[in-house]
């Protein structure tokens, strides 16, 4: 096996690799909304300039079931 064709599957690895972590982090924030908007708390959000706020776990999901 020549050099090149061991980079490119370790591309392909940390690629499908990538794709697992975000599925998994993906399907662990929507069972935490879920649970909390189950038991009527808050989640805090942070948005891109920094900013945080406390928004009801509810209004959360009905964004994420959009």
């Amino acid at each position: 096996m020549n050099k090149g064709m061991i980079t490119e599957t370790k591309k392909i690895d940390i690629n499908e690799l990538s794709i697992k972590v975000i599925d998994g982090v993906s399907k662990a924030l929507r069972k935490l909304v879920e649970t909390s908007a189950a038991n009527n708390e808050s989640l805090i959000i942070g948005d891109t300039d920094g900013n945080s706020k406390s928004v009801p776990a509810k209004e959360l999901l009905k964004r994420l079931s959009k």
